[in-house]
């Protein structure tokens, strides 16, 4: 995903005498990377928080926007401009809670100094071609991305530099004075590992009981006929976030097909059920529909559910975990930003440059233990179906 390839990338090009092996259990990208929804974000985004707000959001910003850059010169020395998009990120609100949320976070990105544009039902309408929010705000400072395609694309572009094993599951890994991992198809002796596994890290043995594993669904429509982009109206290319973290993400793509996600659930045994997948098209396809009454004609022709990892302080596992083992993991639902991040910085680490950086992210504290079943469960569900409902149209 983000972090194990921007880890790669930047091992491999600080360090070319070194050999650089990455290894996935699955084909690049099939995982929670390339069900990403796409929006490298630079300002503060806390999914936990009631208006995205954090306690050293200078900090954070500073962070991002490096990870961002990296990501663009990536883009740039792979070719992979078709994937990328300067067209910021919107935050929109359907009802007064999301304007009073909207207000605040203005109030709060002024006291930043950073920009922003207050846009009204009217503006909104000409971007989107739909009447259905009411306030929102533009920040041109995130990069829109299409997962899949740029971490394919990063990927090829390491060809020549690193070796690469797709479908390979690693089964086992031995530490010691040289680390082994171990597939079905062969194993890998290498003096640093860097595990890169988001949630699960657990499965590997590592910060077990510490880590929260939620599921985010999303679909996508079928390609939109020329009528209905006419009957659509609005501008090729955009991406909403809700003023309430847990309502919907919306995304037109300039290749006409629009993405909607929403619905989160708790599974701490990072698996979905049948149920769930289906109680989320469900609701895909009714959010849809209030917001495009014109398209009810157009189905959704891909859905996913892509796997998240939270703290419940809000931190990464970062750092060496075991003698020659790294981790950078939990990227608390900014995989693309933080993921990016947290690969270069890892990276850094491993190689012994311990930059100020890389010291802000070891300073931070490790992520606290969570609290036992049934009590985790139940509250984290409860928590969950609350916030959604807050959420309401959004």
């Amino acid at each position: 995903g983000f972090t194990g390839l921007t880890a790669a990338h930047r091992i491999a090009t600080r360090n070319p005498e070194d050999t650089v092996v990455v290894v996935d259990a699955q084909r690049v990208g099939w995982g929670a990377a390339g069900r990403n929804s796409g929006f490298m974000i630079d300002l503060p985004h806390h999914l936990q928080s009631s208006d995205y707000s954090g306690d050293d959001d200078q900090r954070e910003i500073r962070q991002n926007r490096f990870a961002i850059d990296y990501a663009k010169s990536l883009v740039n020395a792979f070719d992979l401009t078709g994937y990328t998009s300067d067209a910021g990120r919107i935050n929109a609100a359907t009802d007064e809670a999301g304007t009073r949320a909207l207000a605040a976070y203005a109030e709060h990105l002024s006291a930043l100094g950073e920009p922003y544009s207050r846009l009204d039902a009217d503006a909104l309408e000409e971007i989107t071609g739909i009447g259905y929010y009411r306030d929102g705000i533009h920040m041109p400072g995130c990069l829109l991305i299409q997962p899949a395609g740029y971490i394919r694309g990063v990927a090829a572009g390491l060809a020549d530099k690193v070796h690469l094993f797709e479908n390979s599951p690693v089964t086992e890994i031995r530490t010691g004075s040289s680390n082994q991992v171990r597939t079905p198809k062969g194993s890998v002796e290498a003096k640093n590992v860097i595990l890169t596994v988001n949630g699960h890290l657990e499965s590997f043995g590592f910060s077990r009981g510490k880590l929260m594993h939620l599921f985010l669904y999303g679909s996508m429509t079928r390609e939109l006929a020329t009528a209905e982009i006419q009957r659509l109206g609005g501008r090729q290319e955009w991406g909403i976030t809700p003023a309430h973290p847990m309502g919907s993400t919306v995304r037109r793509l300039k290749e006409n097909r629009i993405v909607v996600r929403n619905h989160i659930t708790y599974n701490p045994a990072l698996e979905h059920d049948d149920g769930q997948m289906q109680r989320a098209l469900e609701r895909h396809r009714e959010s849809f529909d209030r917001r495009f009454p014109m398209l009810s004609a157009v189905e959704m022709e891909y859905q996913w559910s892509g796997a998240l990892c939270l703290s419940l302080n809000s931190v990464p596992v970062f750092g060496e975990i075991e003698k020659g083992v790294y981790a950078a993991c939990c990227q608390n639902g900014l995989g693309a930003t933080k993921g990016t991040l947290h690969g270069v910085l890892i990276a850094d680490h491993a190689m012994g440059d311990n930059h100020d950086m890389v010291r802000e992210i070891l300073e931070l504290d490790d992520p606290k233990r969570l609290y036992p079943e049934p009590f985790m469960g139940l509250g984290a569900r409860t928590r969950l179906w609350w916030g959604q409902r807050q959420a309401g149209l959004d």
